[in-house]
């Protein structure tokens, strides 16, 4: 399913979209830098009842949320190099006691998660809109 937005607001009809089909506890999360991850993530979290502040795990590596559904775990992989430092951070715990995982940058850990179903949303910036892809 493809979307093209162009400014914030946008956002949320994605969301409206894309929030019945969220099957799957595990969603991946694909861009470039600055693609708008963080932003998605923050838009879902509120329309899933999050009262929390969502910001970047860049450097934390994983934050929790609270939502009236459960616990939900942010992950952001970009500054891990190997599949042996996700593991060193607990990632089958979190996988298995979560409401929802999203993980940014989960190329590095991809191959491990492809048993487990999952969502997929790429996002692209062209510097004038953004092209959302979700699977």
């Amino acid at each position: 399913m493809e979307f093209k937005i162009k400014t914030i607001e946008e956002w949320q009809k994605v969301i409206d979209v894309i929030l019945p089909k969220l099957e799957h506890p595990l969603l991946l999360l694909k861009g470039n830098l600055g693609a708008g991850k963080t932003t998605f993530t923050q838009f879902l979290l509120k329309n899933l009842g999050s009262k929390d502040e969502v910001s970047s795990p860049t450097y934390a590596l994983v934050n929790e949320y609270h939502s009236p559904k459960g616990n939900i775990f942010h992950f952001d992989l970009y500054r891990l190099n190997s599949v042996e430092e996700v593991y060193d951070i607990g990632i089958e715990e979190y996988l298995d006691n979560c409401y929802l995982c999203i993980i940014e940058w989960p190329e590095i850990f991809e191959d491990n998660l492809a048993d487990l179903p999952h969502h997929t949303l790429e996002i692209d910036s062209d510097g004038v809109e953004r092209i959302l892809n979700f699977t």
